[in-house]
Formats: C-alpha cells, structure tokens, sequence
C-alpha cells in the first residue's frame, strides 16, 4: 500500500501545514506549476517525489521536471500532466497522452479547481487537488490525500488548508 499525497499550482509557495501532510505520506505528486526550485528540493527531502512541470515555471524546474509522466503504482497506471482539461474536453495534448498510456488514474492541475471525476468513456478517474499555494483566483488551498493498494485507488479525502489569504499562521520558507 501506498499513501499519496497529491498538489498543484503551489506557484513557489511551501508552508508547513503542506510539510506536516507531506510526512504522513509514502509518495509525494506534484502536477505542476511549481514556481521554485525550491520546492522541488523541499518535497525530495521529505518523501519520494514524483513532478511535472506547469506552464509557469523555469527553465531550471523544467531540467528537473518532466512535462509529462506515466508510470505504475501498486498495479495503478497513472498519468500525470499539468494541463488537460477534464472529461469530455481534454486538450488535444491529454487525449493523445490518455490513448496512448489508457491509465486508469489521470492526474492534472492548472485550473486551481479542484476535481475528482470518473471518465466513462477512457474508464479512468480523474483527480485534480486544485492549487496548494497562495498565487490564483482560488478562495481555498486544496490537496488530496488517497491510497494505491492492490491495483485500487481508496481512502481518497480532500484537505483544506485554508482560505488563499489568510496565511497569518503559516510561515514561507521558499523565500
């Protein structure tokens, strides 16, 4: 069994609620929009990282990123890229990465919306945290937390980690 805990769009900001989730998981996923290099080496430091890239971030982060990546875990083939829309309007990027791999858990960020969705017609689900950092248009910061056991993603929960702007109790150490 595997425990996941899965963020997006943190946009170069990594307090320490994110840490203490972090330490309660076996794999770290981070699907884009990083913002600093910083954050990668943070999130390596506390658990197995598995990245993707987003549209706003560096050269750097993109020599340690990959734009997409598909992988299995626990008898779980997963995708992970940092845009694809949703089901029913992936881009035309996604879709092709969705026929190719078939994954049965696709995983994307950007919209700083959080989902979780089953695709029927790719036969998959679909989850996206939403955005753990405090850049966007979202009210709420947002993760998910789940487990891969046995070819069966369970135990899926969704943390709030509180409203965008109220982060007076919150440090960040990216700076």
């Amino acid at each position: 069994m595997k425990k996941i805990l899965l963020l997006s769009d943190t946009h170069g900001f990594l307090d320490q609620k994110i840490k203490s989730y972090c330490s309660k998981a076996d794999e770290i996923w981070h699907a884009g929009d990083i913002g600093k290099s910083l954050v990668l080496d943070e999130l390596e430091a506390l658990k197995p990282l598995r990245a993707v890239y987003g549209n706003i971030d560096s050269h750097q982060i993109r020599k340690q990123a990959p734009a997409f990546i598909s992988f299995n875990c626990e008898g779980v083939s997963v995708l992970i890229l940092h845009i694809a829309g949703y089901p029913g309007r992936y881009n035309s990027q996604a879709k092709k990465l969705i026929e190719i791999h078939r994954p049965q858990l696709v995983v994307c960020g950007h919209s700083h919306i959080l989902k979780v969705m089953q695709d029927k017609h790719y036969r998959h689900l679909h989850l996206n945290p939403g955005a753990a950092g405090i850049s966007g248009f979202h009210k709420v910061r947002t993760l998910l937390r789940f487990e891969i056991e046995q070819g069966k993603i369970q135990n899926l929960e969704v943390i709030e980690l509180g409203l965008r702007g109220a982060l007076s109790n919150t440090v960040n150490r990216t700076d």
